[in-house]
């Protein structure tokens, strides 16, 4: 039921020119799942992801978000409803604090307005002890806390990485989209990594949309994956079916599955 999907991406289009990036695209995910995006390189993925993620403007088509129209709303207004992103190449404020990278997340505090800091000093510090105590709580339920009063310029890439999935959880997430979260990160945080994605997942009831190339993380989380080439999807289903999709195979290398 349409109720069920949190995404829902219907029948969309993007050109670059003489180049169709996108090409009458159609895909959804459910509310509660952990969906991933994979295909090989050129297959329109980061292109159709950030159509979705509103950082690209389709040609033609509709994204659904929770219900409703959002297509062409930039990544700020996406924000605000409930749609929220990590990159590929994290991006911290790295003269900050990892607890502070974390408490600067939920909008509208009132110690944001000079009056309220002025004239109303009791209602930003409520505020503010509030927002902490959150934040101390992601970073405990991350293991974070060894690195929470270190700048986050310092921290290791996994470590970035693992910051940048706290601060999704600084506000109510209807969905989290996941750009590459494996790139840069060693096997050891990567495995930590995944296994709070599980938690945030299982636990608190998050919605990921992952996009990644590595495939054993992809089997490891996602439940359906859906797979592009050229521009369109071609697949979809769990990860032991997609492996053994000849029409898979062929797409990734070029060749029949036979003489792969």
């Amino acid at each position: 039921m349409s109720s069920d999907l949190v995404i829902d991406v219907r029948n969309v289009t993007k050109r670059f020119g003489g180049l169709t990036a996108v090409n009458n695209c159609s895909l959804s995910v459910r509310r509660g799942s952990v969906t991933g995006l994979i295909g090989p390189n050129g297959a329109g993925k980061s292109t159709l992801f950030n159509i979705v993620a509103g950082n690209i403007v389709p040609d033609a088509g509709v994204v659904m978000f929770d219900g409703q129209d959002v297509t062409g709303l930039a990544p700020h207004e996406l924000f605000r409803a409930g749609m929220l992103r990590t990159f590929q190449i994290a991006h911290e404020f790295s003269n900050m604090t990892a607890l502070e990278n974390l408490m600067v997340v939920p909008g509208n505090q009132p110690g944001e307005y000079l009056g309220n800091a002025w004239f109303r000093p009791g209602l930003s510090k409520s505020r503010e002890t509030e927002v902490r105590k959150k934040a101390l709580d992601v970073i405990d339920f991350l293991k974070l806390g060894h690195v929470r009063n270190e700048l986050a310029g310092n921290l290791s890439g996994g470590q970035k990485k693992l910051l940048e999935l706290g601060r999704t959880m600084m506000v109510d997430a209807k969905v989290v989209l996941l750009d590459e979260v494996a790139a840069g990160v060693n096997r050891t945080l990567l495995n930590d990594l995944a296994a709070n994605i599980e938690r945030m997942n299982t636990e608190l009831g998050y919605t990921f949309f992952v996009i990644e190339h590595d495939m054993d993380l992809i089997g490891r989380l996602c439940d359906p994956v859906i797979v592009m080439a050229q521009g369109e999807t071609i697949a979809q289903g769990p990860m032991s079916e997609i492996r053994a999709n000849p029409a898979i195979v062929e797409a990734y290398f070029g060749t029949p599955v036979e003489t792969a």
